[in-house]
């Protein structure tokens, strides 16, 4: 059986307070015409559907346009919660869905949700864990010690029962040990979330979600999608794709990522404002990117973002790179501060932030301040 694998769509999300709405739309269409050329038979999501747990309307019609182009396919599609979702409305309506062979994964119930199908080769059960946490887990768990996340899906994994004689995939939303994050994902301190990757002998297939960029983690089979868009500035070199999982016969998976190409891509540049305003320098980069500008010019422009983006349209963030920015200072004592004069502590605060020396001009301003208010 074919199978698409997709996670984390972060639907209704906002990037330095750009929608990204459109570009799920887009990405989303692109998406059905990849399922329509693969004939893929079902489709497996793995969490963060949604970008908040309480969802914008756009976000809901986007996933309810979504949904019904499957099931107009007539594809047999998987959904759990992630950590951004509400697991009782991701999973409102579940049995009704399931009619029409879309299964939502409901709250958490102890061990994850199986639902069966066949093809020519047998059996594949699919296994549908959302998101957990030790306290989920506990409340069904009283009597066992549940104090990690490891804890947590060690006993889930122990009390769901597979026949490893069959073909068996889980959708999961963790943190498996050895991954790689980036700056997009929560990240607690000190690894707290981590699960292994042992916990998942006996699934032929472990499609994951949570983390934004695709990748696997100790075997080709325990994989996460990764987002199908870039969704901050650190996923800039992600490879994003939509990821064809194969199920042929007991052991026998094989993989296939189809590129995913955005609306709009991530840029960085950096230069001197007059560099980046040349025309020689932006005719041929696609200026209707999402960019991350960073001016290196040891003075501030003024009104830089509103000049720049008659440029690039789509600035979502603006930063220097300076002597200023770049040296770490420190701040005197007390009481050296109070045996130095009014112009000596203004001159030594505006070269603390700007790493130079006041000019006369600059210089004549401050003391004509000073003396018009302390006289």
């Amino acid at each position: 059986m074919r199978f698409l694998h997709l996670a984390d769509l972060h639907l209704g999300k906002k990037v330095n307070e750009f929608s990204m709405i459109e570009d799920q739309k887009y990405i989303l269409k692109q998406i059905l015409n990849i399922i329509d050329e693969k004939e893929v038979e079902a489709v497996l999501i793995a969490g963060d559907v949604y970008d908040k747990s309480v969802p914008s309307a756009e976000a809901v019609i986007l996933l309810d346009d979504f949904l019904n182009n499957l099931a107009k396919r007539q594809l047999k599609t998987f959904i759990i919660s992630g950590n951004h979702d509400s697991p009782e409305r991701v999973g409102f309506g579940a049995d009704i869905m399931s009619l029409a062979e879309i299964y939502m994964s409901k709250p958490f119930s102890g061990i994850p949700e199986k639902i069966t199908l066949d093809d020519k080769n047998g059996k594949i059960n699919i296994y549908m864990l959302p998101f957990i946490k030790p306290a989920i887990v506990k409340h069904f768990y009283k009597n066992e010690e549940v104090a990690t996340y490891e804890d947590a899906m060690e006993l889930v994994m122990k009390n769901t029962k597979i026949n490893k004689r069959q073909r068996n995939i889980l959708i999961a939303h963790q943190y498996v040990s050895g991954a790689k994050r980036c700056d997009s994902e929560n990240m607690p301190i000190g690894g707290i979330d981590e699960v292994s990757a042992k916990n998942f002998e006996g699934f032929d297939y472990v499609a994951l979600g949570h983390l934004h960029g695709p990748q696997h983690v100790e075997k080709e089979t325990i994989r996460y999608a990764g987002t199908p868009l870039k969704y901050s500035f650190s996923e800039i070199n992600h490879k994003k794709s939509a990821l064809i999982v194969d199920v042929k016969k007991k052991g026998d998976v094989e993989l296939e990522k189809i590129p995913l190409k955005p609306l709009h891509d991530m840029v960085e540049i950096k230069g001197l404002y007059d560099e980046l305003t040349a025309k020689s320098f932006y005719e041929n980069m696609g200026a209707k990117s999402y960019i991350h500008v960073t001016l290196t010019d040891e003075e501030d422009k003024p009104n830089a973002m509103e000049l720049l983006r008659t440029i690039y349209p789509n600035i979502m963030k603006l930063d220097y790179d300076n002597k200023r920015t770049r040296k770490n200072q420190v701040v005197n004592g007390v009481s050296e501060i109070e045996n130095k004069s009014k112009h000596e502590l203004f001159e030594e605060f505006f070269e603390l932030q700007n790493n130079q020396k006041m000019n006369d001009k600059q210089r004549k301003i401050i003391d004509d301040l000073i003396n018009k208010i302390w006289g």
